[in-house]
């Protein structure tokens, strides 16, 4: 069985907890798509763990993790993160491997990402880390792939220095290197889990281009560049917050407008820990957008969503989520592909009463307080999407679940 986790907004909903929840029941994890400009922070038993490159089922010891296709590694960034772990206690050897397929990250590329910045008149707010070179480069036939590492023909156009960084780390890559879909073919009776970097609307063609990554986050990518194609996949599950962050700029229609010391985005940052684990710069904030939220359940064909950081409401008497947009007088109702139209839209908010209640010693649906559920099933009827798994704190066990993603 294939099960897909997407997110479901701007990135940093919580997947990498979900993942690390679900992984559990699965016997392979695969992050197909991004590279170290994504991170995840889990929580476990009280350490974190902050993952960047490797998929978040490895702190499970009998899981085997896969960077995918789809993906555009550092090889740097990856064996540091590798040692990070190790230096925690977890065991990586023998369970992580690279499809050989995935594109690499050459130094120059971070300082070719860092000047194309600098240049445009309208900064998109990139981590600096190389990712859209690699993947420019990887478009205009360019790049350099896992495979080509040993291929003196098909480096004979890079320079010298980047053959001398290349062969620094070749010993160390060509071990994890497999054929990704042949491997998956021989393991197709097993329960596969794979992971997406950011949100649906960071997608290269579903995002508030150009405010986007370079990659494919949205569910599709999971076929094309985890190695199953379009039919193998049993179950899509987009994780979202019960309000919304972006990092770097970009459109964003419900955004706090108080962002001053003591405003509601500040508590919203401060109690929902609200800073990127990759560039820790704090994440913008805002209310729930349902019109974005119900876009990304179809263009991704979401069949379950996740809701995660509920319990950072515990402490409000109301808050708003976005319904629709006004724009020039006008309302609508669904999510525009105009960045100017976006960053004009009004949003149309509905208030709903707060629970004042601590949420995180829940562990089922029943047990959360009435105004908790009156807003998760609202957020249903709207996106006519069932919400089958509500995170209720950082850790493993604040999960409740109502709908198992393994029972088809």
């Amino acid at each position: 069985m294939n099960v897909v986790i997407i997110g479901a907004q701007w990135g940093d909903e919580g997947k990498g907890k979900i993942v690390d929840f679900l992984a559990s029941d699965a016997q392979i994890v695969v992050r197909f798509s991004g590279g170290a400009n994504a991170g995840h922070t889990i929580v476990l038993g009280g350490e974190k763990y902050a993952l960047h490159l490797v998929p978040s089922g490895i702190l499970y010891p009998d899981k085997t993790v896969i960077l995918g296709s789809g993906m555009v590694i550092d090889p740097e960034a990856l064996f540091k993160e590798l040692e990070d772990l190790e230096k925690k206690g977890v065991d990586w050897k023998g369970r992580v491997l690279i499809s050989d397929r995935a594109h690499l990250v050459l130094p120059r590329y971070r300082e070719m990402d860092r000047e194309a910045e600098r240049h445009r008149s309208k900064p998109i707010g990139t981590t600096g880390r190389g990712i859209g070179v690699a993947y420019s480069l990887k478009a205009s036939r360019d790049g350099i792939r896992l495979a080509d590492i040993d291929d003196e023909e098909r480096l004979v156009n890079i320079t010298d220095e980047d053959r001398a960084w290349l062969s620094l780390w070749k010993d160390r890559l060509l071990p994890l290197k497999i054929d990704m879909v042949a491997y998956l073919r021989q393991h197709r009776n097993t329960w596969r889990l794979f992971e997406g970097a950011q949100g649906a609307l960071l997608d290269i063609d579903t995002g508030t281009y150009p405010f986007v990554s370079s990659g494919m986050s949205c569910a599709a990518g999971a076929a094309a560049q985890g190695g199953i194609g379009p039919r193998g996949i049993d179950r899509v599950l987009g994780v979202f917050k019960a309000y919304s962050t972006r990092v770097g700029n970009g459109p964003f229609p419900t955004e706090f407008a108080d962002d001053s010391a003591g405003s509601l985005s500040q508590y919203i940052r401060t109690v929902g820990n609200e800073y990127g684990t990759t560039t820790g710069r704090p994440r913008r904030c805002g209310y729930l957008d349902l019109v974005a939220l119900r876009y990304a359940c179809t263009v991704n064909s979401i069949d379950r969503l996740v809701l995660t950081h509920i319990d950072v409401y515990d402490g409000l008497e109301e808050f708003e989520a976005c319904i629709g947009y006004r724009i020039d007088g006008q309302m609508r109702e669904d999510f525009p592909a105009s960045v100017r139209n976006l960053e004009r839209a009004e949003p149309v908010l509905r208030t709903f009463s707060g629970w004042k209640t601590a949420l995180g010693t829940c562990r089922t649906y029943e047990e959360l307080p009435l105004r908790a559920r009156e807003y998760i099933e609202f957020i249903e009827e709207f996106t006519e999407t069932p919400i089958s798994i509500v995170s209720v704190g950082s850790d493993r066990n604040h999960t409740i679940v109502r709908e198992s993603p393994w029972i088809k």
